[in-house]
């Protein structure tokens, strides 16, 4: 009983303390829905995150070796090449047109395969180097017990989160200025989000890691410069 006591103020607040900076990305999320991105995308894609940042801190659980802070930093290319993407491809409003029907649209399989969903993931996790730099030491101070209560805490809040970031988009205020500013204001969150992981995990300190990044950076640039090219030739004819 006594755990029990302990553990859920404590995952209470190591999840307040590495999630508040989620709900403005969750705000912005769900500020974009549309007939192509849906609510479903962004809870699914947020508990996918999640679980990843969850398994890549639990080996400390356990002894394991984990991956050292300025590793994990790397991951900040995936918001800076998405937040990228959207500006080159440029935002488009398709809140008002009908999605073509797909095969399965509507099934839970289809909705864990969507690129989509992958994005809100990638964000998700790309942004919690914080969340693995305490879950591991929390983790490593646990009981099976206490484990098993704080991740039950943990992935409730989740559901919480989403629902809060949502039900803050309904507010008229919010969802007015969301709705008229959010898509032009997305891409750069992105970016920026990126470039601040990159920075608070140290991770432009090392040459390595550095050339690692700006390397990555590079390819996914590219790919998306010749994406955008087939776009337009595709537009023309």
């Amino acid at each position: 009983m006594s755990e029990l006591v302990t553990a859920i103020p404590t995952g209470v607040t190591a999840f307040s303390a590495t999630n508040l900076d989620d709900i403005v990305i969750l705000l912005l999320f769900f500020s974009q829905v549309n007939a192509a991105f849906r609510h479903r995308h962004i809870v699914i894609g947020q508990y996918l995150g999640f679980t990843a940042l969850v398994v890549a801190s639990l080996p400390s659980f356990f002894g394991s070796f984990i991956l050292p802070r300025p590793w994990i930093g790397v991951l900040g290319v995936i918001p800076i090449v998405i937040g990228l993407g959207r500006l080159l491809h440029g935002e488009t409003d398709d809140s008002d047109t009908e999605a073509e029907p797909q095969p399965y649209e509507n099934s839970t399989f289809s909705n864990f395969l969507s690129p989509q969903t992958y994005s809100v993931a990638a964000v998700t996790f790309a942004n919690g180097g914080d969340n693995i730099g305490i879950y591991v030491p929390l983790f490593a101070s646990t009981t099976w017990e206490s484990l098993l209560i704080i991740l039950t805490t943990f992935f409730l809040l989740v559901g919480v989160w989403c629902y809060a970031a949502y039900q803050l988009t309904r507010t008229t205020a919010i969802a007015h200025a969301l709705t008229r500013y959010g898509n032009y204001l997305v891409p750069f969150v992105l970016i920026g989000l990126g470039l601040l992981i990159l920075v608070d995990s140290h991770t432009l300190e090392n040459r390595g890691l550095m050339v690692i990044t700006l390397l990555a950076s590079g390819l996914c640039l590219l790919s998306l410069f010749k994406t955008n090219g087939r776009s337009l030739q595709v537009e023309k004819n």
